[in-house]
């Protein structure tokens, strides 16, 4: 049986800790599947088309990588793509508490399990909200973010 594991988020944008995750995620799985969550009552600072070119500009090379967007519960789309784990990073204990709940909810819905990955130490403090606050402000977000002129 293969091994999917499906990554959601809305990669707003796609860090340096997303990318780690990815990474170690291929050491363990045969098939990655980068998700970008699409939320109609949420305002994205960066273009869904240009987030999509962006991650795929980064795993170009690796072709057990592809990335899809979805706009249903991620349990949902998961059983659609045929994936049967969940990946999560995590940079923290918060981020534990936040998504240990979440990993519930969805294996009572699914049976599907959630699979958590540690970011690299050094990117540990990247946080998707702070880097749009930065690119806000006309600062750069290249330390953050690899190939961040794809975004704009």
């Amino acid at each position: 049986m293969k091994r999917i594991c499906l990554f959601p988020g809305s990669f707003d944008p796609f860090t340096k800790g997303h990318e780690v995750v990815v990474v170690k995620a291929l050491t363990l799985f045969d098939e990655v599947i980068i998700a970008i969550g699409v939320n109609s009552k949420k305002t994205y600072l960066f273009d869904l088309d240009k987030r999509v070119q962006h991650i795929e500009s980064l795993f170009f090379s690796s072709p057990n990588v592809t990335v899809n967007t979805y706009q249903k519960l991620t349990t949902e789309f998961c059983k659609e793509v045929g994936a049967n784990f969940i990946v999560r990073g995590l940079r923290d204990s918060k981020d534990f508490e936040y998504e240990k709940s979440i990993a519930h909810m969805n294996a009572e819905l699914s049976g599907i399990e959630t699979v958590f990955l540690l970011t690299a130490q050094k990117y540990g403090a990247i946080n998707a909200s702070i880097v749009r606050e930065i690119y806000r402000n006309n600062a750069s977000i290249d330390p953050f973010v690899t190939n961040s002129k794809l975004l704009v």
